[in-house]
Parts: structure tokens; sequence; C-alpha cells
């Protein structure tokens, strides 16, 4: 079985609401959730004249390869009404894969690990809860590590 971390966020309608239908929805598309963060409430990243999202780190286990992982989440993106408008735009879902194992690739499908997880707050806060000793493949220093360095100055709030 492999283990992926998720990272869930959204900004549009009933954000807890949105983040408890698309663990229900990872739950039966993609496997069981292990480790759930506390949702944090962040500002915006990238396009920041938008409401702040709720996020939540996910620790998952599944049977699916990265590939067929990242079409699953799409198509729950899709069914809970994802519109892919505008980088960095509003969204009622987002589902991003932080980690795969300790897989390193990069295919047309996929990037793992993310490749800007450790520039973002918003990631690294969430997922620092449930994994602060889990190592970056890449920059082979913990999450903990990782937070402790990031100059991402966006607030990240705990709910």
């Amino acid at each position: 079985m492999n283990q992926a971390f998720l990272l869930i966020g959204g900004n549009l309608g009933d954000r807890a609401a949105n983040l408890a239908g698309a663990r229900s929805r990872i739950r039966q598309a993609i496997g069981a959730i292990r480790k759930a963060s506390a949702i944090y409430e962040t500002a915006a990243w990238g396009l920041v004249d938008q409401p702040d999202f709720y996020n939540q780190a996910l620790l998952v286990t599944t049977s699916l390869q990265p590939e067929p992982l990242m079409h699953r989440i799409l198509e729950i993106e899709a069914a809970m009404g994802r519109i892919r408008n505008e980088r960095y735009g509003p969204r009622v879902i987002d589902i991003d894969i932080l980690l795969y194992n300790d897989l390193i690739c990069q295919s047309p499908v996929v990037t793992l690990p993310h490749p800007r997880m450790a520039e973002r707050r918003f990631v690294l806060a969430p997922l620092e809860e449930i994994a602060p000793e889990t190592i970056h493949p890449q920059l082979q220093q913990t999450i903990h590590q990782l937070l402790l360095q990031v100059q991402d100055p966006s607030p990240v709030k705990k709910i």
C-alpha cells in the first residue's frame, strides 16, 4: 500500500462542508485517510484579491499509482464543481498531492514531490501537524525544518 500526503482546500461556498465532502470522496475513490490535520484558514496565495482559504493536510493509503491517483483527484474536483478558469483563482475545492512515498518523479500528469510545497506556509503548517519528521525526498529536510525556514509571510490560522 502506498502513502500519499494530500492537501485539500477551497475558498468558495461552505468551505468546511466542501472539505468534508472532499474527504468523503477521497475515502471512496482513493483510499483510507490515516491522519488529518486541523483545518487552517489561510490567505490566498498567488492571486491575493479573493476570499481566504480553508486548508487541511491528509495522509492517505492507496493502491493507486501517482498518475491514476492524479486522475481520480481531478475527477473528484470536477464532481465537486471545480472550474479551472484562472491560475491561483478562487475554487470550491483543490486537491494536491504533496508527497507520494519517497518518490521523485515528473510526468505530464504529476510532479512529485509537489514542486512548490516548501515555499508555502499554508501547505507546510497543516502538513507539519501530521508529519513533522517526514523527510522531503529532494530537499532532505523534515517538514518541521522546512516550516521553520519558509520565507512565505502569509498568515495561517488553525480553526
